[in-house]
């Protein structure tokens, strides 16, 4: 039997609340900087000398587990659709840094999300720029935004003192490629 999640939305942006998040944040906070600086691990969008995505693959990362099941479970319950196919990438965002306006319309992304690990003060909102309205969340550890692919966002630059860490996942249809 599947729970159903909590989900709040605001014009075509959704937001749920990871449960247990500070003991999942720590694991993966860990596993980030284990897999980082490995041979293996696949860098890509260089903006402003930082590479935006991360990828790590999921079989090295046993902790996302909880993370992942959560996320497609929303993806599946406000798409009311499945099974989905799902990738994903951190993107790890230090002071001075910020992320230029983009949307995630490249393949055939059904949806996209982005949750928050670590998020220091003043380490820069996300801005949904919806035909609505402007979006501007304020991100907290535990918050999974979940919205359009092509709708546009960005990152306003961390003006604050820490590093701001996140992983950001876009969900399909299967049989099909991210």
């Amino acid at each position: 039997m599947v729970t159903e999640i909590a989900i709040d939305s605001l014009t075509q942006v959704y937001f749920a609340e990871v449960p247990r998040a500070a003991s999942l944040n720590t694991a993966l906070i860990d596993a980030f900087a284990r897999e980082r600086d490995a041979d293996h691990v696949r860098r890509t969008h260089m903006f402003d000398g930082r590479f935006e995505n991360i990828y790590v693959s999921g079989q090295r990362l046993p902790e996302l587990a909880p993370l992942s099941e959560f996320a497609v479970a929303a993806a599946t319950q406000i798409l009311q659709r499945s099974p989905l196919r799902y990738g994903f990438w951190f993107n790890e965002m230090a002071p001075g840094q910020g992320t230029s306006l983009h949307s995630h319309e490249e393949v055939d992304e059904l949806l996209s999300a982005v949750y928050y690990i670590a998020v220091p003060e003043d380490s820069g909102r996300l801005i949904l720029h919806d035909d609505e309205a402007l979006v501007l969340v304020e991100p907290r550890p535990g918050l999974l935004v979940l919205f359009p692919p092509e709708l546009p966002h960005e990152v306003e630059q961390n003006t604050g003192s820490g590093t701001r860490l996140s992983i950001a996942f876009n969900f399909g249809p299967p049989n099909s490629a991210t």
